[in-house]
Formats: C-alpha cells, sequence, structure tokens
C-alpha cells in the first residue's frame, strides 16, 4: 500500500482519538488551569503532535487539492464511525448516504 495514504489515515485515527480523549475530560473537569497541567492534557498534546507531523509528512508527498480531500473524507469515515461504535450515535439514513458517498470518494481519490 501506498506509504502516505496509510500515513493520513493513521494521523487521522490520531487526531480522533486525540478529541474523543478530549471530549472526555473536558466535560468532566471544565476549562480550567488544572485540566491543562494533567497528564491526560499531556498524551492529549503528544497525540496530537505526532499526527501533525503526520499530516506535515503527507503535505509534502500528495498534491495539495488530492490531500485535502483524502483527510476530509477519511476524517467524516472515522468521525462517524467512532460516533456509531464508542459514543453510541446514531444518524439520520441521509446522514449515513452521505458517509456513504465520503466512503466512494475516499476510495476514488484514493485509487487515483
Amino acid at each position: 500500500m501506498n506509504w502516505p495514504l496509510i500515513i493520513l489515515v493513521g494521523s487521522q485515527i490520531l487526531f480522533s482519538a486525540g478529541d474523543l480523549l478530549a471530549r472526555t475530560y473536558m466535560r468532566k473537569y471544565g476549562f480550567s488551569l488544572a485540566t491543562f497541567l494533567s497528564f491526560w492534557f499531556a498524551a492529549y498534546f503528544t497525540i496530537r503532535t505526532v499526527a501533525m507531523f503526520g499530516q506535515l509528512y503527507v503535505f509534502t508527498s500528495v498534491q495539495l487539492g488530492k490531500t485535502m480531500a483524502l483527510f476530509g473524507a477519511v476524517s467524516i469515515i472515522l468521525s462517524n464511525v467512532l460516533g456509531l461504535l464508542v459514543l453510541k450515535e446514531v444518524l439520520s439514513p441521509a446522514s449515513y448516504a452521505g458517509i456513504s458517498l465520503a466512503i466512494a470518494a475516499f476510495i476514488i481519490m484514493a485509487l487515483r
């Protein structure tokens, strides 16, 4: 498989994991100085930094338009899969039709 594509998906997985971590802890502890000095925030910051380096690698390896389309499609897919499986959020059939279109766009962009 293509390394930039693997790194793109991996970095989006890291961003999504960081978002879930932040959602959990920010709801629990709120927006305060103690929150930003905690271990979970250091882990969150580290995850996001590693993901950012992955994004930068992909930006240098793939054309900008294709990169942004792939980031967008992967982000939509991952956030909705995690929302369904982890957060138990169920969307409307129209929303799932849109997600299916994002999956189709990802496959088309990844194979070309």
